[in-house]
């Protein structure tokens, strides 16, 4: 299975149906947020990379590779994006790496597995369309497109 480490992890959190230990467990993958690296990108960051609907004001980055598959880096503006903060170390850990046909293919339903209905319905849609960014970076890398998109891609 191409994006085993993705499983694996929303299996994981189906572990944790309290909301409490649940919270814990984001915020220990907050804790592990990587800001983008300055060879990739510095501020002010492009608006290309802008995840639209997002309250946080994250940005996403996707670096093709030769065999097919792709990294991420991100950013999240907003030093309270706790929940941006945690997805986006998520995506990093399990999806840098995999294939970026596989990672066009993630649904972003996995935002309502992993956070449940511990969000507000707008908290939700800027956290989906940061798994639809993704999704079109994948599909731009896996196509041999720039990785960049902009608001009229992500449908989010």
């Amino acid at each position: 299975m191409p994006l085993e480490k993705l499983e694996t992890l929303l299996e994981a959190f189906d572990q944790f149906p309290d909301p409490a230990d649940r919270t814990d467990l984001l915020l220990s993958y907050a804790d592990q947020f990587k800001e983008v690296p300055a060879d990739v990108a510095v501020r002010p960051f492009p608006k290309s990379h802008n995840v639209p609907q997002c309250e946080s004001d994250a940005y996403v980055w996707a670096i093709a590779h030769p065999d097919g598959t792709v990294t991420f880096h991100f950013a999240v503006e907003n030093p309270s994006g706790i929940s941006a903060k945690a997805l986006a170390a998520i995506l990093d850990k399990t999806l840098s790496g995999a294939p970026a046909r596989d990672v066009a293919r993630v649904d972003t339903a996995i935002v309502e597995r992993i956070f449940r209905r511990n969000i507000s319905m707008g908290k939700g849609m800027g956290l989906m369309s940061m798994v639809d960014a993704v999704r079109t970076l994948a599909r731009r890398a896996a196509a041999g497109q720039a990785a960049t998109f902009n608001t009229d891609e992500t449908s989010g």
